[in-house]
Order: C-alpha cells, then structure tokens, then sequence
C-alpha cells in the first residue's frame, strides 16, 4: 500500500513557496522579461510621483526571497511601495527616506492595525549614523538584520527628486552620484543577514548624445561591495510613468533624427550577499 500521506513542505531558507508543490505558483515569475499592462491599484497603491516602482515588483520580489513576517529594508522608500506590499504580504518592512513630509504621508498611509510591523526613518541612506538607527528599527521589529534589500534610486538627474544636497538626483555628475549609489549599497550591505537577497530597481539615461547604462553601472557597484550577481530582469515601464500625450510624437520625431532609441524599460538586478565574503 503506497503512502497517501501529504509531503510535508519544501521551502527554501529565504522563501515559503513549497517546491513540492511548485506547479500551483504559476503567478511567480520565473522568466527575466516583465510585462505588465498596468499597474496595480490595490492594496493601498497608487501612482503619486513619476518614477514610483509598481506595487507588481514588490509582490514578486517579496514572495520570491522571504518568508512571513521577515523584514523588507528600504533605502529609497519614496512613497512607500515596499511599506505598502510588506504589510500587504505580511512582512515587516524599515524605510529610510530624505524627505520628512514624505516619510509621514508613508506613515498616514500605512493601515493603523499593521504600524507596528513598520519603522520609518528621516535620514540619508549613504550616511554612516543611518545605519546605527536602522539596526534600532531592526531590533524593534526582533531581528538582528534584514532578510530583503531594496534599492530604487532615482535615475540620476533624469527627474529632480528634492532640493536636498545629499539626493542622489542632484549629484553634481555621473561619477558622484555612482559614488553615493555605493555608499547606500555598502550600508545596506551592512544591515543584510548573510545570504539573503537584495534587488535594484533602476533605468539608464541619455546625455550629451550617448546612451549611459546607469543600471549596469551601479549592478557594478554591488558588486564592488561584494553581492553576487543572480538575475538581471528586463521589466517594461508601463506604469510607472504619466502618459506622454502629444510629446509621444516629438520623442518618435527626435529617436528617429538622433539615431537612438526611446526607453522602453527599466533593470531589476537581483543580488545576493554571500554567506561568507569573497576573498579579494
């Protein structure tokens, strides 16, 4: 007589999605081109700002390297995406964002009953005082460090995100702004349990006539740091950004007169940070 008992559960250490029955996850994707006809409105989400990250990412990144109830670090929390979809999946999540009134609309949009699973802090990223007041929040939540990094910069100076000297959109180059993209990843690196995941979320830009590949610029950087390479994820932008209107033509007019091509999507480079560091 053959054993009917149920399998018990297969699980990664950074995931619950049971392997064993690994056909019933056919909403998470595996392949590394994203294409989503719009973005989600549920949830909480909405579009406040150019450049917000759809709430879709967050959901497959989210189900894909945690588990319930492990922390989400956000380092460029924005308008609160990855707050919103942590709570949403029942995970925890810290956010670090420059803009004080942005931090307390965050906070405003968080559902009174999970704000205990939420600590939101006013600081830069880059500094080294961020760090000490992240691994408070991470203790408050009961952990050491975070299980899942998340890093959405702004595209250089493609959109002005504040007047703040220390936002990365008003780095005065290319080069300065790579350097405090580095400095964020280094602290996130920092804050990261060993082996666990980190994604960056990010597009590239045109100046003076030349395409410059910010995404793999700054995939570089992590590098540097010492996170491994996983996946590099081409995601369409539909979603992210305000229709064009008319200007749709003047674009299609220039791409065609300049002998380039119009951005169509944007980079998710997923990362991980060893157990043990690589020996140089």
């Amino acid at each position: 007589m053959t054993d009917q008992r149920p399998k018990p559960p297969k699980t990664s250490p950074y995931s619950d999605i049971n392997l064993n029955d690994w056909r019933s996850y056919d909403h998470i994707l595996t392949d590394s081109l994203w294409l989503f006809p719009a973005r989600a409105k549920t949830g909480g989400h909405q579009l406040e700002y150019h450049g917000n990250y759809i709430p879709q990412i967050a959901t497959q990144l989210f189900t894909r390297y945690t588990k319930a109830d492990e922390i989400v670090l956000d380092m460029f929390l924005g308008a609160g995406t990855s707050a919103l979809e942590a709570v949403n999946l029942g995970r925890k999540c810290v956010g670090v964002e420059l803009k004080p009134d942005l931090v307390a609309h965050v906070h405003g949009r968080i559902p009174e009953s999970a704000r205990a699973d939420v600590r939101l802090i006013t600081g830069d990223s880059a500094a080294p005082e961020t760090v000490s007041q992240v691994r408070e929040a991470l203790s408050a939540l009961g952990s050491e460090a975070a299980h899942f990094l998340v890093l959405h910069p702004p595209y250089a100076d493609i959109i002005k995100f504040s007047d703040l000297p220390n936002d990365l959109s008003n780095a005065p180059s290319v080069d300065a702004f790579l350097d405090g993209f580095e400095r964020v990843a280094r602290n996130g690196w920092e804050l990261l349990a060993p082996g666990r995941f980190a994604a960056v979320i990010i597009g590239d830009k045109y100046a003076s006539g030349e395409l410059q590949p910010l995404g793999f610029w700054c995939m570089e950087r992590m590098m540097r740091v010492g996170f491994k390479t996983k996946a590099i994820i081409v995601k369409d932008i539909r979603g992210n950004e305000k229709g064009k209107g008319r200007s749709a033509n003047l674009w299609r007019y220039r791409a065609l007169a300049g002998g380039y091509y119009i951005f169509k999507h944007e980079y998710i480079f997923v990362m991980q940070k060893p157990k043990k560091r690589r020996k140089k």
